[in-house]
């Protein structure tokens, strides 16, 4: 290679190079954009997150209130007259916290209702097993009572419904202004 060639590579190289690193610079200008709006998207979405989760709660509060009025006017659930209803129930030990929605309670019975504004599948079986049995172990008073599983709900899809009343859980649904209760065959 002739000194004029070598030193027409290393003139092509410097201006490549310089290409390179004017890239370069406008790759770095265009990541620190990113960047910042990576991090305004995420605080929007975070503040998303917040409002839909109170959305979700203020849902949630709305259905217990309405299924709460309407049971506690007569106090009748499934044909068995209540003497007590309260709501919000919560206790807790070393090992175990639970809240339970609505709770109803005469001599001998005791019905516990958990409401969904929405209800799914996955709140039947946690209300058949988890809710049930942390119940059993929170309020061991209520042990010799008759225990009535009740599941509310505005919406309720029609296999979640007859799944329900073939587990012998009680369902309430809202309809229209009013509270319709469907009781399970075998009680």
């Amino acid at each position: 290679m002739t000194d004029q060639e070598l030193k027409d590579l290393v003139a092509s190289l410097a201006i490549s190079q310089a290409k390179t690193d004017e890239q370069m610079k406008k790759t770095d200008e265009q990541i620190k954009k990113t960047d910042e709006q990576m991090k305004r998207n995420e605080a929007k979405l975070t503040k998303m997150g917040v409002l839909l989760g109170n959305i979700s709660n203020n849902q949630g509060d709305v259905a217990e209130e309405f299924f709460y009025n309407s049971l506690e006017d007569k106090k009748d659930l499934a044909g068995i007259h209540y003497d007590f209803i309260d709501k919000n129930w919560k206790s807790s030990t070393k090992n175990l916290r639970d809240e339970f929605d609505i709770v109803m309670v005469n001599g001998k019975d005791i019905a516990i209702i958990e409401v969904k504004y929405k209800a799914h599948e996955k709140d039947l079986e946690k209300l058949l097993t988890k809710k049930q049995e942390n119940f059993r172990e929170l309020f061991p008073i209520y042990k010799d009572y008759t225990h009535h599983l009740a599941l509310a709900s505005f919406y309720m899809p029609p296999e979640l419904k007859e799944k329900a009343l073939e587990n012998n859980v009680i369902v309430l649904q809202r309809k229209g202004d009013v509270m319709e209760t469907f009781i399970p065959k075998n009680p």
